[in-house]
C-alpha cells in the first residue's frame, strides 16, 4: 500500500561563509525563515526542516501550509527524494509524480516527442512504460508538426503544453506539488485542469503546499502547518 512516513526528520544547509551570526547570517535567516544552528563541525546551517514525524496514508489529501520560508517546499523536496535528511527518515512507497518542476529533464536541443521520453525518464519511468501513453501525450498536446521540432523553436505556451502533457500523462500513487498548477494558455487552460484534477482524483495520496487556504480547504482532508520548519499543527477536516 502506498504511504509517506517520517520520523524525525531533519534537513539542515551548511552556509559555508559564516562563521559567526553576523548581519549576513541575519539576512539569510529571514530570506529563507530557517531556524540558525550549528553542526558538529561547527558551521553555520540553515534548519529548513526540523525534526518532523508523520505518516500518510492512502485516501490522505494533505494541505503543508506556513509562511515564506516555513519549510513547505524542502518537506516535498525531502518526500520526492532531491534532499537527503542529516538524521531521521523518510520512507516512501508507491509511484509518486512531482509537479514541483515540470520543466525537470527536459532539453532545449531534443525534438518535442524526444522530450516526452526525457521527461518521463527522470519522472522514474522505464521506455516501455513511456512508449505506450506516449501517443496520448502527443494528442493532448495539440502540438502537431511541431513535435518534430527542437524545444527551442517553441513558443512559452507551446513548451508549457508539452511540459504538462507530459507530467500529467502518466498514473501516479502520489502526487506533490508546489501550488496549484495551471498552463496559461487561455485555449488550453481548462483541458489542463480537466486533467489534472482526474489525475489527482486518482491518485492515493495527495500532498499540496500553497499560501491559499481556500484551495487548501476544498481539495484536503489534512492539513499540516509549519512555522520554521517545526509541524506546530496537524488537523482533520471532513470534506
Amino acid at each position: 500500500m502506498s504511504h509517506v512516513i517520517a520520523k524525525n526528520v531533519v534537513v539542515e544547509f551548511p552556509v559555508y561563509a559564516g562563521k559567526s551570526l553576523s548581519f549576513k547570517s541575519t539576512l539569510i535567516r529571514a530570506a529563507t525563515g530557517g531556524r540558525m544552528a550549528r553542526d558538529a563541525s561547527d558551521r553555520v546551517v540553515i534548519r529548513a526542516v526540523d525534526n518532523l514525524s508523520f505518516e500518510l496514508r492512502e485516501g490522505d489529501r494533505v494541505g503543508i501550509v506556513g509562511h515564506n520560508g516555513s519549510g513547505k517546499s524542502t518537506l516535498l523536496r525531502t518526500i520526492a527524494g532531491a534532499y537527503e535528511p542529516v538524521s531521521g527518515s523518510m520512507e516512501v512507497s508507491g509511484r509518486f509524480a512531482t509537479m514541483l518542476s515540470i520543466w525537470l529533464g527536459m532539453d532545449l536541443e531534443a525534438t518535442g516527442y524526444e522530450n516526452i521520453f526525457l521527461r518521463a525518464t527522470v519522472m522514474g519511468l522505464r521506455r516501455a512504460e513511456i512508449e505506450p501513453l506516449a501517443d496520448e501525450i502527443c494528442a493532448f498536446s495539440e502540438l502537431g508538426d511541431y513535435l518534430h521540432m527542437p524545444l527551442r523553436t517553441y513558443s512559452s505556451g507551446m513548451a508549457m503544453r508539452l511540459a504538462f502533457a507530459t507530467s500529467t500523462g502518466f498514473p501516479a500513487d502520489i502526487i506533490l506539488m508546489d501550488e496549484w498548477m495551471s498552463v496559461g494558455d487561455t485555449d488550453f487552460s481548462q483541458k489542463a485542469q480537466d486533467r489534472l484534477r482526474k489525475m489527482i482524483d486518482q491518485a492515493k495520496i495527495l500532498v499540496l503546499a500553497s499560501h491559499d487556504d481556500a484551495l487548501v480547504k476544498k481539495n484536503c482532508n489534512r492539513i499540516m502547518r509549519l512555522d520554521h520548519g517545526k509541524m506546530v499543527e496537524l488537523t482533520e477536516r471532513c470534506n
